[in-house]
């Protein structure tokens, strides 16, 4: 779609945190190829109205660092093979991107030259400014930090206007909409109160670095055909975290 075309947006530049789990489609393990194309396609329809993508994508359909530490493993070789999966599932979206024309960089925090740029901020920000989706890889470099304060580090680090993150329901719950029929929806909900209500949105530090940065996070259904890009449009259901007054 020609950008004079395409659906104004009020963002110029965003970062979208997805799980490696989001990369599994209803396999049990790994990636699976129709639905990292379905979520490259959202990330080019976006890039076409003009804004600004980065990228954080989650390990944890090839291996999660808590969960190795959880049964032995010791927690900082666990977490380093957390960074590495997360590398995999990023190169795995650069390619899908890349058919799709969309021009893609991996950006990784560990050095591994052959596959992926190593993170250089500045030479990051103008790769965005060229229109280049870059996906941030290897977490923050550092064990013990998850990829959620690793997306909110770039986030920041990048000025972007908000993290866009997708996950399986269209929002923030005040309990589990898929366990509980009852279950309400956040229009609108403070960085305090997914602290103090625990409501998983991300990790507790991601949530503050966030707040302490006044960086909005919007949740939404990364399920729903083109939802990314409708809320950017204005449109669609989504839950807005941010600091009231």
């Amino acid at each position: 779609m020609p950008e004079s075309q395409a659906p104004r947006t009020t963002f110029r530049r965003v970062l979208l945190k997805i799980s490696g789990e989001a990369l599994m489609g209803d396999a049990g393990y790994g990636l699976h190829p129709p639905t990292v194309e379905r979520i490259a396609r959202e990330v080019q329809s976006v890039h076409e109205m003009g804004v600004e993508v980065c990228m954080v994508i989650g390990g944890g359909n090839i291996f999660r660092g808590l969960a190795g530490s959880a049964q032995g493993m010791e927690r900082t070789t666990a977490d380093y093979m957390g960074m590495l999966a997360t590398v995999m599932n990023a190169l795995a979206m650069q390619s899908a991107l890349e058919k799709l024309g969309v021009f893609t960089r991996v950006i990784s925090a560990i050095r591994m030259d052959e596959v992926a740029e190593p993170y250089i901020r500045r030479r990051a920000v103008r790769h965005l400014e060229k229109k280049r989706v870059c996906i941030f890889a290897a977490g923050t470099g550092n064990p013990y930090f998850t990829t959620d304060t690793a997306a909110t580090l770039r986030a920041n680090e990048m000025n972007c206007e908000a993290i866009f993150k997708g996950t399986k329901v269209d929002g923030v719950y005040d309990k589990d909409p898929i366990k509980h029929a009852d279950a309400t929806r956040y229009d609108q909900v403070s960085y305090d109160e997914v602290l103090q209500k625990h409501l998983n949105v991300m990790d507790a530090s991601a949530i503050a670095l966030a707040r302490d940065n006044n960086l909005p996070i919007i949740v939404f259904s990364l399920d729903e055909p083109g939802g990314l890009s409708g809320i950017l449009a204005g449109n669609g259901a989504y839950t807005t975290v941010h600091g009231y007054g």
